[in-house]
C-alpha cells in the first residue's frame, strides 16, 4: 500500500476528482465540487511537476482544497445569488409597502392584523379599527406600520 501512495501519477488525481463530482451529485450543497476542482489542479500540477513528493500532493490538494471553499464563500457574500422571487421564505420582508386595514386597534403603538391565514404584531402610532395602514418596515417578527 505504500508503494502505492509513493507512486501516486497524475490522472489518479484526476480520477479522485471524477470521484468527487459524482458524489457532489448526490450530496447537498456544494461541498464536493471543490474537493474535485482541487484534485482536477493538483493532477495538472502532477503532470507539469512529475517528481513531487505524495506528502507535498496531499498537502498541496489540502491547501487548494480550503483555498477554494474560502473562494467561493468570499464570492458569494460579494455577489449574492439573483433570484426571481427574492423574498422567498422571508415572509415579513414581503408584506413592506402592502396596505392593509385594521380589524384591532393599535394600543399603545402595539397591535395585530390578519395577513391571509396568519397574526402578525404591529407597531406604529395608535389607530382605531376600520383605519387604513400601510407596512414600511420589518424589527424582527414586529411589522412597522403607518398611518395611510
Amino acid at each position: 500500500m505504500s508503494e502505492f501512495i509513493a507512486n501516486i501519477q497524475y490522472w489518479q488525481w484526476w480520477v479522485l476528482a471524477i470521484i468527487f463530482l459524482t458524489l457532489e451529485i448526490f450530496a447537498p450543497g456544494a461541498v464536493f465540487i471543490w474537493f474535485s476542482a482541487s484534485a482536477a489542479i493538483m493532477g495538472v500540477i502532477l503532470l507539469l511537476v512529475p517528481d513531487l513528493i505524495w506528502q507535498w500532493q496531499i498537502a498541496i490538494f489540502g491547501a487548494l482544497s480550503l483555498l477554494t471553499i474560502i473562494a467561493w464563500r468570499q464570492y458569494r457574500k460579494k455577489v449574492p445569488e439573483k433570484t426571481s422571487h427574492p423574498t422567498l421564505n422571508k415572509r415579513g420582508e414581503e408584506l413592506i409597502g402592502r396596505t392593509f386595514t385594521l380589524d384591532e386597534a393599535i394600543v399603545n403603538n402595539y397591535g395585530k392584523i390578519r395577513v391571509d391565514d396568519t397574526m402578525w404584531k404591529i407597531k406604529g402610532e395608535d389607530c382605531e379599527i376600520g383605519q387604513k395602514i400601510k407596512v414600511t418596515s420589518l424589527n424582527g417578527t414586529v411589522l412597522n406600520v403607518e398611518q395611510v
